[in-house]
């Protein structure tokens, strides 16, 4: 006897929410049930392109509906925490677009709630799911590379500079850290099984007050170093390196959507080349919909203490380069 129909709600359908219910699609058992927008137009326009059954022009209305089994929130990271803890509070699982808030007080806030509630709670750093580093993670945990000792990444591209958009939007949490660096400190942290026990930042501050060039050193306590850049201000390599005393091994660029590693050991080249099913964003929705019909409220591939902890790295990195946002 087949499982019902997973039924997904869909909070603020802009372009990630876009690639979401893409991805969907190609998940077996779960379909688009209920969108919600503050505009009725995008809303309704989302909800008939994505076949979803019902949309909301109020996420208060998406939370409460009954039929919902989880939902995603894909707004601006400003509006995370408020919008979570609506949709917890209505008792609803949740998965919750990276960063997963502003700062680590606001992320500590929801783990409560979502323990407390006994309900599922995720950030969706999708890349920890992907098939490619499913592939590393072997490498790796096999000690190909040996013992590792440095990370290299960087996370660049050239943006026009306009304090309306969201990515130099200081009342929006705007700036590179946040929007990119939070996928460098991430998988940082996925490569080593550990928090940094030492930061140092730098970042140069655009006229809209936010960081428009990171430069960022974490040092972790089995003497890994990860050195990684963010930035707006023009393009980069954009590959993920993690370096060993046996060799190295590269995440190809878009690293945090990568679909080819490369493990190098005595001039020898092995490649991993794993394609996505669609866009890569259905591993993480899998990981989700598993979690939840099995009674877990965590992902161990992305556990809440892990973003609390990539969370706090960034308040230290804002910290250090004088990044506070005005509604904090």
């Amino acid at each position: 006897m087949s499982s019902p129909p997973f039924r997904w709600g869909v909070l603020a359908p802009g372009r990630i929410a876009q690639r979401f219910a893409q991805a969907l699609e190609t998940v077996k058992g779960a379909r688009l049930h209920a969108v919600a927008s503050r505009s009725p137009e995008r809303g309704q326009a989302f909800a008939q392109e994505y076949r979803a059954s019902v949309h909301y022009d109020s996420y208060e209305a998406l939370a409460h509906d009954p039929e919902v089994d989880a939902v995603y929130i894909a707004s601006p990271h400003r509006f995370h925490h408020g919008q979570a803890r609506l949709c917890l509070e209505a008792g609803k699982p949740v998965l919750v677009e990276k960063p997963f808030t502003v700062n680590a007080s606001q992320a500590a806030d929801l783990i409560a709630l979502a323990r407390g509630k006994g309900l599922f709670l995720m950030e969706a750093l999708w890349s920890r799911f992907l098939p490619v580093y499913r592939r590393v993670r072997e490498w790796l945990d096999d000690g190909a590379i040996g013992t590792i000792h440095l990370i290299s990444s960087t996370f660049c591209f050239q943006a026009e500079p306009d304090p309306s958009d969201r990515k130099f939007n200081h009342e929006l949490a705007g700036g590179a850290l946040l929007d990119l660096g939070v996928y460098n400190i991430s998988l940082s942290q996925w490569v080593t099984g550990e928090n940094p026990s030492a930061i140092g930042a730098l970042a140069r501050i655009g006229a809209s007050g936010v960081d428009e060039l990171s430069a960022v050193t974490l040092a972790y306590p089995q003497n890994v170093v990860s050195q990684f850049t963010c930035g707006f201000l023009f393009d980069a390599a954009n590959d993920f390196l993690i370096y060993g005393t046996k060799g190295h091994v590269r995440l190809e660029a878009k690293f945090w959507e990568s679909t080819r590693a490369i493990l190098v050991v005595d001039g020898k080249e092995t490649i991993a080349e794993l394609p996505f099913r669609r866009n890569g964003f259905e591993y993480q929705i899998e990981e989700v919909m598993s979690c939840i019909r099995a009674g877990r409220r965590e992902s161990e591939g992305m556990p809440l203490a892990s973003t609390l902890s990539n969370m706090e790295a960034m308040d230290e990195i804002r910290r250090q380069i004088g990044l506070r946002y005005s509604f904090e």
